[in-house]
């Protein structure tokens, strides 16, 4: 190859690496022309970029300074907070002392309260107790003493069941049937009559001898109660347990009762002596209900024979309408007797108006007296007083005026 009348041989190494010389040098060339092409190119786009760099460096600066400002703010805010906050501290630590004081002290308040109100509630409770204990001691006493009345109310009821048996065994005896009927008719009789008023076995002029009669004024005259019943015909009646043996009982009670009705109307009904009529007294109740509501036949035969049947309550009822006639029977026997203590009633009493308009004339001329003596001071008072301020004058106006003369006190009566 030729280059500038220069022949060169391509198979020389040398020239191969002179070629390579020279071609790195042109590329080496072209690269600095480029490169220096865009150093210009970046010298003309940096310049801009570098008054940005700067004013970039100027706010950077800027902002350090503010930073800095800032960093003073919040140590500022920070020291303030602190003080501010140890401020809080100390406040809510002072408070907090505070509040737990009170608190403190309401509960040493509410502790010695409440110790009161314990010790007033148990005070309260033993004196409830003791209250109690005491109402409890009282009322076990109280029952004892009740154990004890039951006790003897059951040695009493004992008793009274052997004295029921005795009573049985008595109403069993004609005879001390007989008796207990006087008794109990004789007790009614004394509760109910003065004792003067009716006669026990008094004799009749038939010879009979009733067991009680009473003394009462004609109308109706004397009457006389008698005691005996007819107990056993009643007894069978209440054994009976067949209807065989209740009419048959039946039929004996109406003999036994009929027989003592005819026997009392013929021996103590007897005229211009006794009443018109006579008491049949059964000191059982129960027989005198067992003939009113199964034998009102023999009631009726009582009242046409004009024999009253009676019973303890209806004999003591009947003895109260018999005193209230025996009353009246006296107070007429005693009329004269109050007729004239009337009369010397009603003198006194005239007397006693009499004297009692003298007394009073007397207050009158009395209470007269006493107003006169009332006008007397007033006049003395007013002399007394124009005399202390040496009111001549007046006392002689009143020399040239009439004296009134006293008025003379009436004589007593």
């Amino acid at each position: 190859m030729e280059l500038g009348g220069a022949t060169l041989n391509l198979s020389d190494p040398l020239t191969l690496a002179a070629l390579a010389g020279a071609g790195l040098l042109f590329l080496i060339i072209i690269l600095l022309i480029m490169a220096v092409r865009a150093a210009g190119r970046s010298a003309r786009v940096a310049a801009p970029l570098a008054q940005q760099m700067r004013i970039l460096g100027g706010h950077v600066q800027q902002l350090g300074q503010g930073q800095e400002q800032l960093r003073g703010g919040l140590q500022m805010v920070s020291d303030t907070q602190t003080n501010t906050q140890a401020q809080m501290m100390q406040s809510m630590e002072a408070r907090l002392a505070h509040v737990q004081q009170q608190m403190q002290d309401r509960l040493a308040e509410n502790a010695a309260r409440s110790a009161r109100s314990l010790a007033e509630m148990q005070q309260r409770m033993t004196e409830t107790l003791h209250g109690s204990s005491k109402r409890t001691t009282t009322s076990l006493t109280q029952l004892q003493e009740r154990l004890a009345s039951i006790d003897k109310a059951q040695d009493n009821i004992t008793k009274l069941s052997g004295d029921v048996l005795s009573l049985q065994d008595i109403l069993s005896n004609k005879q001390t049937r007989g008796s207990f009927g006087e008794i109990q008719l004789r007790d009614i009789v004394s509760k109910a009559l003065p004792s003067d008023s009716y006669s026990l076995q008094a004799t009749l002029s038939n010879g009979k001898r009733p067991d009680c009669l009473i003394h009462l004024p004609n109308p109706p005259g004397p009457i006389v109660i008698d005691s005996k019943f007819p107990l056993e015909a009643y007894e069978a009646l209440r054994r009976a347990k067949t209807d065989v043996e209740a009419r048959a009982a039946a039929q004996q009670m109406k003999t036994a009762v009929r027989v003592h009705l005819n026997a009392i109307a013929d021996k103590y009904i007897l005229e211009g002596e006794t009443a018109e009529g006579a008491l049949m007294f059964l000191p059982s109740e129960a027989v005198y209900a067992e003939l009113h509501a199964n034998f009102p036949e023999l009631v009726r035969e009582g009242f046409e024979k004009r024999v009253w049947i009676v019973s303890p309550t209806t004999c003591m009822a009947t003895l109260n309408t018999m005193r209230a006639i025996l009353k009246d029977a006296r107070m007429r026997e005693q009329a004269g007797a109050i007729r004239r203590e009337l009369g010397n009633l009603n003198k006194d009493v005239e007397r006693l108006a009499m004297r009692v308009g003298n007394l009073d004339r007397h207050f009158s001329q009395a209470r007269r007296d006493v107003e006169e003596i009332k006008v007397s001071s007033e006049k003395a008072a007013k002399r007394a007083g124009r005399l202390h301020n040496f009111d001549f004058e007046e006392l002689a106006e009143e020399k040239s005026e009439a004296i009134v003369p006293l008025r003379k006190p009436e004589g007593n009566s």
